[in-house]
């Protein structure tokens, strides 16, 4: 097994941990250090908290939530497809539309079941 290969990756992951850690290290070193009690309090905003941190949403939010984390991955799945589309030939093309049907079922279900409104 060729180590060489490994390389790059391995330079990816320590410039990506540089450009990360790097930036936090200067401010950390070079920043200035001038406590204040309005600096160490929690932010809220710029006017004061009215409700307890622990307040219930309501599940619509959350429900809108999920159904743009799942469309979103959804449509992140055809991304790979649009690139080797010459390469799948028709059962591929033929495969990605009935995924794409059964999701605009399912899009067409959420919308009539209102589950995208918002009031």
């Amino acid at each position: 097994m060729n180590l060489d290969q490994y390389l790059p990756v391995l330079l990816f992951i320590l410039v990506g941990v540089g450009v990360g850690v790097a930036p936090q290290v200067l401010g950390r070193l070079l920043g200035p250090v001038r406590p204040d009690a309005e600096k160490n309090s929690p932010y809220e905003c710029g006017f004061e908290a009215f409700e307890d941190a622990r307040m219930k949403f309501d599940v619509r939010y959350y429900l809108v939530a999920i159904l743009f984390i799942l469309f979103d991955l959804e449509i992140a799945f055809l991304f790979p497809w649009a690139v080797a589309l010459k390469d799948v030939g028709a059962v591929g093309f033929w495969a990605v539309m009935i995924f794409l049907s059964i999701l605009i079922v399912g899009f067409i279900y959420e919308w009539k079941k209102g589950a995208l409104d918002w009031e």
